[in-house]
C-alpha cells in the first residue's frame, strides 16, 4: 500500500510485488507515505482481542466498498491498512485524528487517561502475531525523511517505540539514488520477494513512510500434486473455466451457515494461522453475501467449526490486485486527510500537508505443497466410510487469520481463478 501526502500532483509510484508459493505461501503488503509542502503499563489481553475485532469490522466495511467498484477477484490486507493508519493517526490531530479513529472503528476503544492506548494495543497485537515459530509473520516500518525536514520529536519517539520504525535521512532531490535506496530496503525486508517497488519519485517529497507486511506459511496438511486434475470452475451460468483442482481427503474443520446459505472450511497452516474458505451454496449469488459478512459472523464461524472427514477439492489460483484507496476511503469517513484541511501538525509544524494518494497492492499464489514436509503426508481411505465432499468449483471468499487473536491478516474473494 502506498500513501502520498503533498500539495502537488506527484508522479504515481509503481508497485511490483512477486511472491513465491511453491514450497511456501507468501504475501507482501506495503504502505508508503509521501509528504511534501501544501511506554505505558501492560494492557489487559482482552483489549488486544477487542482491537482485533474492531480491525475485522473495518476490514469488512472496506471489503464492501471495494466490491462495489467491480465484480472481479479481490485480495487485500486489512491488518496492514489498519496498522498503517494507526501510525498515521499519531501524526494527526483535531478533526483529522477523529476521522481516522472513526474510520478504523477504534473510537470506542479510546480512553481519555491513556492517550497512547491505540498504538500500545497495536504494539501488543504485533507482538502476539509475530511469535509463530514455523509461520513467518513479519511487519516492519521505516521513515525516509528529506534532509532538513523537521519532524516533531514526540512523533519520532512514538514511531520508534510502538512501531519499531527505522528513521533514515534521504536527499529526495537525487531521485535515482533515493529510489535505489528505498527499493533495496523493501527488497531486504521482504526477503527478496519485492524488487523495484519504486520506478519513479516526486523530487518534492518530504517524507516517505513504508510499512512492509510479509507472511510465509505452509499447509499443515499439504496437497499431493499427483492428485491435482483439471476440472470446470463455474464463474457464472454462462462462463466455465477449466482449472487445476487440488484434492485431499482428511479430517477438516467445517460448519454450515444456513441463514447465509454458505459452508465454511478451515485450512490450517503449520502454526498459529489458518485460512477460512466461505463457499456459497449452489444457486446463492455471492453478491448477496457481501452485505452479510461481518466480524461477529466470522467469529461465529470459527466458534462453531467441527472436525469431520471430508474430500475437499480446491482450485489453484494466483492473482495480483491494486487499489487506489484514496478513491474509496472517503466513503468510510476519511475525508479531511485528502483535502487542504488535513491536520498533520503532530508530524510537523510545516503547513499545507495532506494525503494525496493511498495505493495498496497484493499478490497471492496458491498451490499444493506448502512446505517441504509434503511428502510425509499420506491419504488414508476407509472403504466403508463415505466422506462428505467440499468442492470449491464456483466463486468463493477466503479469510486468513491469526488463531490466537482472531486478527484478520488477509481477505478476498475468487471469482475467476484463471484471472491473475
Amino acid at each position: 500500500m502506498l500513501l502520498k501526502m503533498d500539495g502537488f500532483v506527484p508522479h504515481h509510484s509503481q508497485t511490483q510485488i512477486s511472491v513465491a508459493y511453491k514450497l511456501k505461501m507468501g504475501f507482501v503488503f506495503l504502505l508508503m507515505c509521501l509528504i511534501a509542502p501544501v511506554q505505558q503499563s501492560p494492557l489487559p489481553y482482552t483489549s488486544v482481542l477487542n482491537l482485533s475485532f474492531k480491525n475485522v469490522e473495518f476490514a469488512m466495511d472496506l471489503y464492501r466498498k471495494i466490491s462495489t467498484y467491480h465484480d472481479e477477484n479481490i485480495i487485500f490486507s486489512p491488518l496492514s491498512i489498519s496498522t498503517s493508519f494507526a501510525a498515521l493517526s499519531m501524526a494527526s490531530d483535531g478533526a483529522t485524528y477523529k476521522e481516522i479513529m472513526k474510520g478504523l472503528n477504534l473510537e470506542t476503544l479510546e480512553q481519555a487517561d491513556q492517550p497512547d492506548l491505540i498504538p500500545n494495543l497495536f504494539q501488543m497485537l504485533h507482538g502476539n502475531i509475530s511469535h509463530n515459530g514455523a509461520t513467518k509473520l513479519d511487519q516492519a516500518m521505516s521513515l525516509f525523511v528529506r534532509q532538513h525536514f523537521s519532524i516533531e520529536k514526540t512523533f519520532e519517539e512514538q514511531m520508534k517505540s510502538y512501531f519499531y520504525a527505522d528513521i533514515n535521512s534521504v536527499n529526495f532531490e537525487d531521485t535515482n539514488a533515493s529510489i535505489s535506496l528505498i527499493n533495496q530496503y523493501i527488497k531486504d525486508k521482504t526477503r527478496g520477494k519485492v524488487e523495484k517497488m519504486l520506478s519513479g519519485l516526486d523530487p518534492t517529497t518530504e517524507l516517505m513512510m513504508i510499512n512492509t507486511f510479509y507472511f510465509q506459511g505452509g499447509w499443515k496438511m499439504p496437497f499431493n500434486r499427483n492428485y491435482t486434475y483439471n476440472a470446470p470452475f463455474y464463474v457464472d451460468n454462462y462462463n466455465i473455466r477449466q482449472v487445476p483442482m487440488m484434492f485431499k481427503e482428511d479430517k477438516f474443520e467445517t460448519m454450515e451457515d444456513t441463514r447465509l446459505g454458505a459452508r465454511v472450511l478451515k485450512l490450517p497452516y503449520l502454526e498459529g494461522v489458518s485460512m477460512l474458505i466461505l463457499l456459497p451454496n449452489k444457486g446463492v449469488d455471492y453478491n448477496t453475501i457481501d452485505d452479510e459478512i461481518n466480524a461477529k459472523r466470522m467469529h461465529g464461524w470459527i466458534k462453531k467449526l467441527q472436525k469431520t472427514k471430508l474430500e475437499i477439492t480446491i482450485p489453484k489460483f494466483k492473482m495480483e490486485k491494486s487499489y487506489s484507496l484514496h478513491d474509496i476511503l472517503p466513503e468510510l469517513g476519511f475525508t479531511s486527510l485528502f483535502s487542504g484541511s488535513a491536520n498533520l501538525t503532530r508530524l510537523s509544524k510545516d503547513k499545507g500537508l495532506k494525503v494525496s494518494e493511498v495505493l495498496h497492492k497484493a499478490v497471492i499464489d496458491v498451490d499444493e505443497v506448502g512446505t517441504t514436509a509434503a511428502a510425509a503426508t499420506t491419504i488414508g481411505i476407509v472403504p466403508y466410510s463415505l466422506p462428505r465432499t467440499f468442492i470449491v468449483n464456483r466463486p468463493f471468499f477466503f479469510f486468513i487469520y491469526h488463531e490466537e487473536t482472531k486478527s484478520l491478516l488477509f481477505m478476498g474473494r475468487v471469482i475467476d481463478p484463471t484471472k491473475n
